[in-house]
């Protein structure tokens, strides 16, 4: 599939804005970032789209960032930008093969992801009106993305044959069409029955084996599941900055401060490598500390 650069960084930039919650002067940087690119392409690779460029020529153009000699920071961002670009692009069924072989970022500080507490989220889910039409949809929307650590798009694409209820397992379908087991838990699953009974009785079903719909019978967008999300924190007085990503971060924080295993969290999360979960590690520095002067020998006290 061939897509204009035009419109793929429109695209990227209402993903920026909606799904991720970025603040304007954010997504400003990030499209300026791919701008920069679309700059390059134009002046070293004329008439090529985002789906037609190489790994060769993504790091091409790292290079040519690299030899202006920016500040390392600068070049960091930059090559963060582009895989955020790809990683959309993706996702999005845009492009088929990620050609994003780039070199490691340059070493600068960790920006840690937002957080929410066990509480904040019973909160959450204790808020939401069971009385209104789409109130149990919505409860097992909020299970299912902090009980399954999934991506919004994964959620929204979730199939009524994904659920393995004998297994306790759901099959995902995640970035570049792989699939991954991940666990489901008797919450969630409950969450999801009381849905189904009502889903049931919807008048018309257009996507039948789609599991979350809207009030027509078809799939829920990702723009709908972040406003579920948005509003549910603002109706428990949350002020963090909230979206379907918020649930999945605390999935893996929460599995990592119960003594997970990080490999089995990166295989739940559906990561490529290893150093994208291990940021997980460094997210409740109270937590760790505790855990060191709790358990090893020369940190406990005599």
């Amino acid at each position: 599939m061939t897509i204009s650069w035009t419109d793929a960084i429109r695209g990227f930039g209402r993903y920026l804005r909606i799904e991720r919650s970025l603040s304007p002067n954010s997504v400003a940087a990030y499209l300026a970032d791919v701008r920069r690119l679309h700059d390059w392409v134009e002046s070293h690779r004329p008439g090529s789209g985002p789906s037609e460029l190489t790994p060769g020529d993504l790091s091409d153009f790292v290079a040519f960032i690299a030899a202006r000699n920016d500040a390392v920071r600068t070049q960091a961002r930059v090559i963060s930008g582009i895989r955020s670009f790809y990683g959309y692009l993706l996702v999005e069924n845009l492009v088929t093969d990620d050609p994003l072989m780039l070199p490691e970022l340059p070493k600068t500080g960790m920006k840690l992801p937002e957080v929410l507490t066990v509480d904040e989220i019973d909160r959450m889910v204790a808020s939401i009106d069971l009385s209104q039409p789409a109130g149990h949809r919505n409860r097992a929307i909020i299970e299912t993305l902090y009980g399954c650590g999934l991506r919004v798009s994964e959620l929204v694409n979730m199939r009524l044959t994904d659920i393995h209820r004998g297994e306790g397992f759901v099959t995902v379908t995640g970035k570049g069409n792989k699939q991954r087991l991940v666990p489901i838990g008797s919450v969630t699953l409950k969450e999801i029955d009381n849905y189904m009974e009502r889903r049931m009785m919807m008048p018309a079903i257009i996507d039948t084996n789609i599991l979350f719909l809207n009030r027509r019978g078809r799939r829920l967008t990702r723009v709908m599941v972040f406003n579920i999300v948005r509003d549910c924190a603002a109706a428990v007085g949350i002020t963090k900055t909230i979206s379907p990503h918020t649930l999945r971060h605390s999935f893996a924080t929460h599995l990592v401060e119960g003594g997970a295993d990080l490999r089995a969290i990166q295989e739940m999360l559906g990561h490529e490598s290893i150093t994208t979960t291990e940021i997980y590690t460094h997210i409740d520095r109270s937590y760790l500390r505790d855990t060191v002067l709790m358990y090893h020998p020369r940190a406990r006290r005599r």
